[in-house]
């Protein structure tokens, strides 16, 4: 895919992409690029304590990012229903990923964008909604490209699907729903 390696050259940059993702459109960046980390973070206007969440394609991809014992129980993901996990952190995991939070939140994406997007970078990727800290996600790509194509550095073409909205987000150890 055309769109997919670009983004994923971006990305490997130092760039900053706008996608889909299975329920709404996200920010995204290489997780261990903290200029672009906190780039998105003054995109969004958000608060570095609260954290962010890394996607990818599939749960080998979280290896140098999730302790071991958490990596083996990361469920296979349910494309209607996206959940992400909280889950204990590997040492390398730097502070601008992870906020105030011992755990550090990530998910196994159903979109085969972001999927691909992931796969060509070969490792997960930040995966925030695209929206200003408060005020209405982008779900369509007209919304997004009128708020975004400005501050990013690429919009990746695409739909969010196959869900309906944010995922859900709960923790591994206790099994608690922490976002519906």
């Amino acid at each position: 895919m055309l769109n997919t390696r670009h983004a994923a050259d971006v990305l490997l940059g130092g760039g900053v992409i706008a996608y889909p993702t299975e329920g709404v459109f996200g920010l995204g960046c290489l997780p261990d690029n903290p200029a672009a980390v906190d780039r998105i973070l003054d995109i969004k206007e958000r608060d570095a304590a609260k954290g962010l969440i890394l996607i990818a394609a599939t749960a080998d991809q979280f290896t140098d990012w999730v302790d071991p014992e958490h990596l083996s129980k990361i469920p296979p993901p349910e494309p209607l229903r996206p959940v992400t996990w909280i889950v204990r952190p590997s040492p390398v995991v730097p502070t601008t990923i992870m906020g105030i939070h011992p755990g550090l939140a990530v998910r196994i994406t159903t979109n085969p964008v972001a999927a691909a997007i992931c796969n060509a970078v070969d490792m997960p990727i930040v995966s925030t909604s695209a929206n200003k800290s408060g005020q209405s996600v982008a779900r369509n790509s007209l919304v997004l490209r009128r708020q975004f194509r400005r501050l990013v550095d690429y919009v990746v073409p695409g739909d969010c699907g196959p869900a309906a909205g944010p995922s859900e987000i709960r923790d591994m150890a206790s099994g608690r729903v922490i976002r519906a």
